[in-house]
């Protein structure tokens, strides 16, 4: 992570990775097939904690799955390390397709699986656009993140509240 946080993923090497970590090159390799490999391994160690178990309560679900995402992006380096994955997307498509398959899709899977039991109970509408509500929930961090603004301290509940206003059966 220090060695993509301060050179990016581009200009970091494995030779480089071997010396700072004190290994061999061929000891990296054993584990990881290429720097892309490497790369993921080393966000989804540094970001991914264990999601949060559903408790059945769709709304404290949602919001605990989303404070997770927060905690994650906001780590040292979380947000750039986006940045430089998404950056590197024309020149190495692998790393982004390894970085969604390790840490975007088990976070969408969360939060669907969240709204699929939540259906299922019949809290929300049979037609409810669950893929839109899981882009709506995620979208929300980045917008607020990039537009600047400070995070209210009872953020994601509001997000929650506002998708699932949307989703719920009408009485």
């Amino acid at each position: 992570m220090a060695e993509m946080a301060e050179r990016g993923y581009a200009r970091m090497s494995i030779d480089a990775i071997a010396a700072r970590a004190g290994v061999s090159k061929p000891t990296i390799y054993l584990r990881h097939a290429g720097k892309a490999e490497l790369a993921t391994a080393a966000l989804a160690a540094f970001q991914q904690r264990a999601l949060p178990r559903p408790t059945g309560d769709t709304r404290a679900d949602l919001v605990a799955i989303l404070r997770h995402l927060r905690r994650g992006v906001e780590r040292p380096f979380g947000m750039a390390m986006i940045g430089t994955v998404l950056a590197e997307e024309a020149h190495t498509p692998e790393l982004l397709a390894l970085f969604r398959e390790r840490l975007v899709a088990p976070r969408r899977a969360a939060l669907r699986g969240v709204l699929e039991a939540a259906r299922d109970r019949g809290e929300l509408r049979e037609d409810a656009d669950l893929d839109a509500a899981v882009a709506a929930l995620v979208g929300a961090y980045y917008a607020q993140y990039l537009a600047g603004r400070p995070f209210p301290r009872r953020w994601p509940a509001p997000v929650v509240d506002v998708v699932l206003g949307g989703l719920c059966r009408r009485a």
